[in-house]
């Protein structure tokens, strides 16, 4: 299959979104972590705002721009084996279990925990088991990636499916490079510059 000029134009773009978003916050909360980089000059509350409503930008656009690509690339998926009829019903479950999943997840975090709170506070919140981190360990970044593999094949596209893979790695590395230093050394009781972690280690986003 050979992809026109505006779909390679829409996936090249969703994919340096995605890089915008995880190298964005990554930098970011590795800079407030280090030397409390927001909460220094703009204080606990004001440096958590100015470093959501960028994280919020950045994340919509990703997410727009990867809906975009699907749109763009509708019908690019081929399958033979398989009836569209049942590729299609497949990404619709993807989409709906998946979605309910991390929107679960994302009320049981609650708004704040969200956008990565933890890194702005000095506060200590005991480790997450409500919700579906009753059942597992990080619902934001597994269960909760399947509507991106669902709206692919939902839309039939190639290259969504290609970016659903690609975002999700992106996202896993994100945790690994920046949040799972972080809890662990929360829980080792290691202090750090800047302000103190709290407990819960899922404190993910989108």
């Amino acid at each position: 299959m050979t992809l026109s000029t505006p779909q390679l134009l829409v996936l090249c773009y969703h994919l340096l979104s995605r890089l915008a978003y995880v190298l964005y916050v990554g930098s970011a909360l590795k800079a407030q972590e280090r030397s409390g980089a927001f909460t220094r000059r703009w204080g606990a509350e004001g440096g958590f705002r100015r470093f959501r409503r960028t994280a919020a930008f950045v994340m919509n656009n990703d997410g727009v721009s990867f809906a975009v690509v699907c749109i763009v690339s509708w019908d690019t998926l081929s399958l033979p084996l398989l009836p569209e009829g049942a590729v299609i019903g497949a990404g619709l479950v993807l989409l709906v279990v998946g979605g309910l999943t991390k929107f679960w997840a994302a009320r049981t975090l609650g708004e704040r925990a969200y956008y990565w709170h933890n890194f702005f506070t000095a506060e200590r919140a005991p480790l997450n088991t409500r919700g579906p981190y009753r059942f597992l360990k990080n619902p934001m970044y597994t269960v909760g990636y399947l509507p991106l593999y669902g709206l692919a094949l939902f839309t039939m596209s190639l290259p969504g499916l290609l970016a659903a893979v690609f975002d999700q790695v992106a996202i896993l590395a994100f945790h690994r490079w920046v949040e799972q230093p972080h809890f662990e050394r929360w829980s080792g009781t290691t202090e750090r510059v800047g302000t103190s972690s709290d407990q819960r280690s899922d404190t993910t986003a989108d």
